[in-house]
C-alpha cells in the first residue's frame, strides 16, 4: 500500500459501495465534526486503475472530507483484487462500540491532559451534555462501577438517581442489595434506597438574596430534558423555608395561610366556597406550599357571611332530589360547570356596572332578584350587610330618596350583590340566566380557551370545541386541547354552554307551574286564628309553602275586601305615628291567638 495526499474530490465512488442506505443527518453531522476537530483518523483505502483512483472503502469520510471544505487527505493507494468488496462490508459490521466505562474513563483521562469539555465532545462528536452525563461515572462507586463495566446496566434513571448519591450512601446500599456470584443488580431497588426528593429552581419563587441566605446550592440535573431548568437540591428544609419567606414578604393584605392534604389539594376554611374568577373585594388568596415538591399553590376563595335564621330548618323531603347512578363520563365534569358558573357570575356583575339599562329593565331585575333561590328574606332583622348599607344610602332620614340617579345606582349595586351564577348555595337559578340574557353579559365573558377549563372537557366535548376553531382532532385529547388553546391565543373563546341564554330545556323548566306544598294541619283551624305573631319569613326553596288559608295572589282586589271581613283593616286603630301590623303567616300556629281588636 502507498499512502498518498489528494483531493477528495478526484477520487471516483465504488459502484459496489454495500452502504446505499445513508446513516442519516445527524450521524453525517457528527463525523463531520470528528474528521474537522482532529482530521480522518482511518485513511480510506483506494484502487489505481489506468491511472483513475477508486474508493474501495472509506466513501463516507471522503464524502464528510468534502462536504467540510478539506482541499486534500490522505489515502491509501492498493492494487485491486477479489476480497476488495468483502473488505468493505466487514468494515461496516465488524465493530464494537466502547464500553460506556471504557469511554468515561478515557474521557477522564483526556481531561487529565488538559482537555476540555467542549473541545472533547467537538472531537468524539457528541453533545456537551452527554460528555458531562459520561462524567459523572466519576461519583458512582468502584463496586458499582465495575458491576456497570462487567455489562449489567442500569437504566438512565436508575443511573441518574445513583450518581446523585453519596459515596457513603452508595457503599452502604451496595453492601446490602450486593448480587451474587452470577447474578445481576436489581437497579430499581438500588434507585429506590438512595431516592431523595428534588426540589427544583424552576418551582421556586425565591431570588437570589433568598437562595443565599438560607443557604441553597443547586445542583444540575444532567439527565433530564436540556430545554428546561434542571437545576435542583435535596435541601428540601432549607427550599420550603425560602419559599415561606418568598410569600411573607410578598403576601397581600388579602393572603392568608392554607393547609395542604396529603394528597396535594388545598385545605380551604369551613365554608368556604372557591372561585376561578379575578380575585374581587372580600375574597381571600390562600398561599399553601407543597412539601412533597416545594411548589407554591395559589387559591381565591370566598367565605360567605352567615345567615340569621329564625325558627327551625325544615327540609320536604322527595324523590325528585335522588342523585342518578352516573352510567357516561358528561361532556362537561362538575369543576368545568363551576368555572362557567363563576365565570357568568363575573359576566354578570360588570354588565351590571357599565351596560345601557332602562327603568323598566331595572324595575323587572329587581323583581328576579328576589325571587332568586340563594334569597333568603326574614323581616326580624337584614340578613347580609351589604344590602343592608345599599338600603342606609337612599333611606337618609328614614325617607327614601328621589335621587333618580342614585336609584339607579344602588338598584344595580343591589342586583350584582344578589344575582349569582355560581353553583351550590349562592346560585340564583335561571332568573340570573335571564336578567344576563337581557343586559348583554355575554360580552364580558372571560377566556375560556384554557387548561384549566379545557381540561373538564370530554374528549368529544375538545374535538367539538376544537370543529368550532377549526382545529383537527388529534390522537390524544391532550394534544387536541393544547392546539385549541394555541389557535384560540389572542381572542376571547367562550363556550356555548356558558351563554346566558336559556336552552330549549330550560324554557321548559322555567314554563313550568310551581308546585304546591301544603302543610297538614287542622283546616278548621286557620279560621279561628287572629293576627298571629307579626313575623314574615320566606324560604328559600325553589317552591316556598304558600300562606296557610291565603287567597291566590292573582285573586287579589283590595276592592273586593269588606271594611268588617276578613280583608278589614287591622291597623285603623292605630295612630300615624304607629307602625302597622302586617299579618302573615308561613306556617299555622300552634296556639290561638285573640284577634285584633
Amino acid at each position: 500500500m502507498e499512502l498518498r495526499r489528494v483531493d477528495p474530490r478526484c477520487l471516483k465512488n465504488n459502484p459496489r459501495n454495500p452502504r446505499k442506505i445513508q446513516p442519516g443527518e445527524m450521524s453525517d453531522a457528527a463525523l463531520a465534526a470528528s474528521i474537522g476537530a482532529i482530521g480522518i483518523l482511518q485513511p480510506p483505502v483506494v484502487s489505481e486503475k489506468d491511472g483513475e483512483l477508486t474508493i474501495a472503502y472509506g466513501a463516507r469520510r471522503v464524502r464528510m472530507a468534502i462536504a467540510i471544505g478539506l482541499p486534500e487527505i490522505d489515502v491509501l493507494v492498493k492494487d485491486p483484487d477479489d476480497h476488495d468488496h468483502m473488505r468493505a462490508v466487514s468494515e461496516n459490521v465488524v465493530r464494537a462500540p466502547m464500553a460506556i466505562v471504557d469511554l468515561w474513563r478515557s474521557i477522564e483521562s483526556l481531561a487529565s491532559e488538559n482537555w476540555t469539555e467542549e473541545a472533547i465532545a467537538s472531537a468524539l462528536a457528541v453533545s456537551l451534555r452527554q460528555i458531562r452525563k459520561l462524567r459523572l461515572l466519576a461519583t458512582v462507586h468502584p463496586a458499582i462501577l465495575d458491576q456497570i463495566g462487567a455489562g449489567d446496566m442500569p437504566k438512565e434513571h436508575e443511573l441518574r438517581t445513583i450518581a446523585s448519591a453519596s459515596r457513603e450512601d452508595q457503599a452502604a446500599v451496595w453492601k446490602k442489595l450486593k448480587p451474587k456470584k452470577g447474578e445481576g443488580v436489581i437497579w430499581w431497588q438500588m434507585s429506590q434506597a438512595l431516592q431523595k426528593t428534588r426540589f427544583f429552581a424552576r418551582d421556586a419563587k425565591f431570588g437570589e438574596a433568598e437562595r443565599e441566605a438560607f443557604g441553597i446550592v443547586w445542583q444540575e440535573d444532567l439527565f433530564a430534558e436540556g430545554a428546561e431548568d434542571n437545576r435542583f437540591t435535596i435541601d428540601g428544609e432549607a427550599f420550603v423555608s425560602a419559599q415561606r419567606a418568598w410569600v411573607d414578604a410578598n403576601m397581600p393584605k388579602n393572603g392568608v395561610w392554607i393547609e395542604i392534604d396529603e394528597y396535594g389539594r388545598e385545605k380551604l376554611p369551613p365554608r368556604a366556597n372557591r372561585t376561578w374568577a379575578k380575585p374581587k373585594k372580600g375574597d381571600q388568596i390562600g398561599f399553601a406550599i407543597d412539601p412533597r415538591d416545594g411548589t407554591i399553590h395559589e387559591v381565591v376563595f370566598r367565605i360567605p357571611e352567615p345567615d340569621v335564621k329564625t325558627g327551625k330548618d325544615r327540609s320536604i323531603g322527595g324523590g325528585d332530589d335522588a342523585p342518578t347512578p352516573k352510567r357516561t363520563r358528561p361532556e362537561i365534569t362538575q369543576k368545568g360547570t363551576e368555572i362557567i358558573g363563576a365565570l357568568r357570575t363575573e359576566a354578570l356583575v360588570k354588565s351590571l356596572e357599565v351596560n345601557a339599562c332602562d327603568d323598566m329593565t331595572l324595575i323587572g331585575l329587581l323583581v328576579l332578584a328576589f325571587d332568586a333561590k340563594n334569597v333568603s328574606v326574614q323581616t326580624d332583622r337584614p340578613t347580609h350587610s351589604t344590602r343592608t348599607k345599599l338600603v342606609q344610602s337612599i333611606t337618609e332620614g328614614g325617607r327614601l330618596t328621589h335621587d333618580a340617579e342614585r336609584l339607579r345606582v344602588v338598584a344595580r349595586q343591589m342586583l350584582a350583590s344578589v344575582l349569582s351564577c355560581s353553583l351550590g348555595r349562592s346560585d340564583s337559578g335561571l332568573v340570573a340566566r335571564i336578567a344576563g340574557d337581557a343586559l348583554g353579559a355575554d360580552a364580558h365573558l372571560g377566556n375560556m380557551a384554557t387548561e384549566d377549563f379545557l381540561g373538564c372537557l370530554s374528549k368529544a366535548g375538545i374535538e367539538k370545541v376544537g370543529s368550532s376553531l377549526s382545529v383537527l382532532p388529534r390522537p390524544r385529547a391532550k394534544e387536541t386541547r393544547a392546539e385549541v388553546i394555541k389557535q384560540a391565543s389572542g381572542a376571547t373563546y367562550v363556550h356555548p354552554a356558558a351563554l346566558f341564554a336559556l336552552t330549549e330545556a330550560e324554557l321548559a323548566r322555567h314554563a313550568e307551574a310551581p308546585r304546591e306544598y301544603p302543610w297538614s294541619h287542622d283546616p278548621g283551624e286557620d279560621d279561628q286564628e287572629g293576627v298571629g305573631d307579626g313575623i314574615a319569613e320566606t324560604e328559600s326553596d325553589e317552591a316556598p309553602a304558600p300562606t296557610e288559608g291565603a287567597v291566590p295572589m292573582p285573586n287579589l282586589d283590595p276592592d273586593d275586601l269588606g271594611e268588617n271581613g276578613d280583608g278589614a283593616d287591622e291597623n285603623a286603630h292605630l295612630d300615624e305615628d304607629e307602625a302597622p301590623v302586617v299579618p302573615v303567616r308561613s306556617r299555622p300556629s300552634r296556639r290561638k291567638h285573640a284577634a285584633a281588636a
